[in-house]
């Protein structure tokens, strides 16, 4: 059986696995993200160790360069992360294991794992929308990651804000209050005054968050109209927050799509991650299965 590396390479930590999918992990670790050069190198260490190694996946915090036709290939670009601005990545992977190697988002990655063997299996379609320290989101149509001019960045999108209702200004240090700026964990801790977790279920702070994550949800429907939305991250964890949203998403809806899955099947409809937090490592092995079987 071809063994396959995965790397989840996230703004705090790394972590690294290999194996065939979610019951078919040999080894993993973790370690925190630190420089480049040591977080790749621990990286290729560990994949150094196994023989038969097939291919590496990597799923990788933003922005970067999934074109594999473009000059930077396998570049984190744009990153405000210290350090790693213009850093290449896949490439250095490629030559050292000189194996092929997958090279996308960490959120496109969790959506190809979810889609692969989660919350998403046999369907056609999905989105993924981490929300936590950022807002970040992936989908897949067709069995296929959506690409363009570069990698979706979904958590940017501009929502209806009511100043009056919500006078915080947003956290995004681009667009202030756009989807990210108002909803993102960062956000509900410097409105509230405290993190997230620490605010009860029957605060104000939950109906207002599922207002701006279904503003953005109803956005994606009606461009997208995904099969499955699959909401996960820090925040996604308050799992109170799951049937506020459906609830908001129908009401902003106003019947407006009559699909089953948009009235008596929501709660099938928008769903926490079947692979949990181990979505990203894991959308890294999907990733270099795709690079093996584009070989």
């Amino acid at each position: 059986m071809n063994l396959i590396g995965g790397i989840e390479g996230g703004g705090t930590k790394f972590v690294c696995a290999v194996g065939t999918g979610p019951d078919d992990i040999r080894e993993e670790i973790r370690y925190p993200t630190a420089t480049p050069e040591e977080s790749i190198g621990r990286a290729l260490a560990f994949f150094g160790k196994f023989d038969g190694l097939r291919a590496v996946g990597i799923a990788c915090f933003g922005p970067l360069d999934p074109n594999p036709k473009s000059e930077t290939f396998g570049y984190v670009t744009t990153t405000p992360k210290p350090g790693w601005a213009n850093t290449e990545f896949a490439g250095v992977v490629q030559r050292e294991l000189n194996v092929p190697v997958g090279f996308d988002t960490d959120v496109n990655a969790a959506a190809l794992a979810e889609y692969r063997w989660g919350a998403a299996k046999g369907l056609d379609s999905c989105l993924y929308l981490t929300v936590g320290t950022g807002i970040g989101g992936g989908a897949v149509v067709e069995g296929k990651l959506i690409h363009g001019m570069m990698h979706p960045e979904m958590g940017h999108i501009r929502i209806p804000h009511d100043l009056t209702a919500d006078p915080y200004p947003g956290a995004c240090p681009y667009h202030g209050d756009c989807l990210e700026g108002l909803a993102c964990g960062p956000a509900i801790e410097a409105r509230w005054g405290q993190r997230a977790e620490t605010l009860a279920p029957d605060h104000p702070a939950w109906q207002l968050e599922a207002h701006y994550l279904a503003l953005g949800l109803t956005a994606y429907i009606v461009t997208l109209s995904p099969q499955r939305i699959i909401l996960g991250g820090g925040v996604m964890s308050q799992m109170h927050l799951f049937p506020l949203i459906r609830a908001e998403v129908q009401r902003l809806m106003n019947d407006y799509i009559q699909s089953p899955l948009m009235m008596e099947g929501i709660d099938d409809y928008i769903v926490p991650p079947v692979l949990g937090n181990r979505a990203g490592v894991l959308g890294g092995i999907a990733l270099g299965l795709n690079a093996l079987n584009a070989g």
